[in-house]
Formats: C-alpha cells, structure tokens, sequence
C-alpha cells in the first residue's frame, strides 16, 4: 500500500508540472498574437479592405445569419453580413 501511495504521489507530481508548462505556452502565444494588428470589431468590409488590402482568400457567405471569413497571412477576421465579428492569428 505504501508504493501505491507513493506511485500516486509521483503520478500527481507529473500531472501538475504538465499543467504548467501547458500555461506558459498560452500566456506566450496570447501575447504574441496582441502584437498582431487586425481589424476590429464593428469594422466595415469596405474599411478593413481599405486598412488591410484585399485578402488572400475569402471563404462564405454561409448561414444565417450569413458568415463571411477574409483571410490575410497574419490573421483571419469574421463577418456578419458585412460587420466585422471577429478577428484572430491562427496558431
């Protein structure tokens, strides 16, 4: 019984050092994404066309509400008719 209690002790050990550095690649790709400049929220396609340029590629309308996806090389924003809805650096 006592090795088990000593397994279970190292296991958690393991586990919590897994966690931690699982943080700290979060906390570091949040900050290098915030340096990103991207449209925001409430932009016009017309205004971040003319801020950013044309997108590489757009994907959509689709749904309903109708969703439209621009992308450029550093980021991708999300329409709602022609609104921006949100914008995001993929990992």
């Amino acid at each position: 019984m006592r090795h088990f209690r000593t397994l279970l002790a190292a296991l958690g050990l393991l586990a919590g050092s897994q966690v931690a550095i699982a943080d700290t690649l979060v906390v570091e790709s949040v900050q290098q994404s915030a340096s990103v400049e991207r449209p925001v929220r409430g932009m016009t396609m017309d205004a971040v066309r003319a801020r950013f340029g044309d997108p590489v590629e757009q994907r959509g309308p689709v749904g309903d509400p109708p969703i439209t996806r621009w992308i450029y090389p550093g980021f991708v924003t999300y329409f709602e008719y022609d609104r921006v809805i949100h914008s995001v650096v993929p990992h």
